[in-house]
């Protein structure tokens, strides 16, 4: 078995979850869920995304050798820089339709990460507060300087 393998493997028993289930859930067969733990066929680029989501660690875990699962942000598959954003100062713009009002123009502190959803403190006009937004709503971020 490869390292690719064995971490797809121990996460998916880690989860409670068949090769059958997880088979399942990224629309391809027992035997290929069975070939990548094996080692002997790696799954394609376009799977991985999906595989480490399932999972709920990082792309960049799957990946490497060097980076542990304690290196993943919550688990759930939050880049490298987004983490490296974590504390940092940034103006947000999210796409059409998930536009969130008490965001609009104003500069915020990533304070955490949990799971899909990036925890937030925004100093607005009716002052500061926090909150929970989904990082899939977010269409750039702008790091502010000091």
């Amino acid at each position: 078995m490869n390292e690719l393998g064995n971490k797809i493997a121990k996460k998916r028993k880690d989860i409670g979850m068949t090769q059958i289930e997880f088979a399942e859930k990224l629309s391809v067969t027992r035997q290929t869920v069975s070939r990548w733990e094996s080692g002997s066929v790696m799954p394609d680029i376009d799977k991985i995304s999906d595989i480490a989501a399932l999972l709920g660690v990082s792309c960049d875990f799957l990946l490497r050798d060097d980076v542990t699962e304690e290196n993943t942000v919550a688990g759930k598959g939050v880049s490298r820089l987004l983490r490296e954003a974590a504390g940092k100062m940034v103006r947000l713009s999210f796409f059409d339709g998930e536009a969130d009002v008490d965001l609009y123009d104003v500069d915020c502190r990533i304070l955490d990460f949990e799971g899909s959803w990036m925890k937030i403190e925004a100093y607005t006009k009716k002052g500061t507060i926090e909150k929970l937004i989904p990082i899939s709503s977010v269409r750039s971020m702008e790091v502010k300087e000091g």
